[in-house]
């Protein structure tokens, strides 16, 4: 188990842990997409950090965990704003000879950008060995919507932090 309580990315972790309803997300990304890991990830110009997890596959990435950003499709949305999904590695002649996927072994993927009032935070992030069985470019709007809410919490618990009042829609 990583003890994320010593990573110097620890107040990001905390911060999504303590958002509500985050653990509830990952479930319905998982069940809207049918595939076994997801993650919200902390995404910097230097690292990438898992600050929660769902793991059905045994994928052995836990919360506190880090990939080596370079080897991450979360750096190119990172770099770009703009959303990634892959229904079936192996039959999209755009990914079947990108690194990821052979590198972490998955078929199926999608990860949407968190967009803090800032700017870029991380994404909203799901795996698995086996190509999609839906369509995922149906759900994007659903995993949207949960990356909307996962940076409205960060902004607000920031704001609170620094005594400013925080409006929402």
């Amino acid at each position: 188990m990583t003890d994320w309580t010593r990573s110097p990315f620890e107040p990001d972790i905390a911060r999504v842990r303590r958002i509500p309803g985050v653990e509830a997300m990952l479930r319905e990304v998982c069940a809207l997409t049918g595939m076994g890991f997801t993650a919200v990830a902390r995404v910097t110009d230097t690292h990438w950090v898992a600050c929660q997890v769902l793991d059905k596959i045994g994928f052995g990435l836990e919360v506190g965990g880090e990939l080596d950003l370079k080897t991450t499709i979360c750096d190119e949305i990172r770099q770009s704003g703009c959303h990634v999904i892959i229904d079936h590695v192996t039959a999209d002649p755009d990914w079947r000879t990108h690194h990821t996927p052979a590198l972490y072994g998955f078929e199926s993927y999608i990860s949407i950008p968190i967009m803090r009032l800032d700017g870029f935070y991380g994404t909203l992030c799901s795996i698995d060995p086996e190509p999609c069985s839906v369509k995922l470019a149906t759900i994007v709007p659903r995993m949207q919507e949960m990356a909307a809410e996962i940076a409205a919490a960060l902004d607000a618990e920031e704001a609170q932090a620094r005594g400013l009042q925080v409006t929402t829609l």
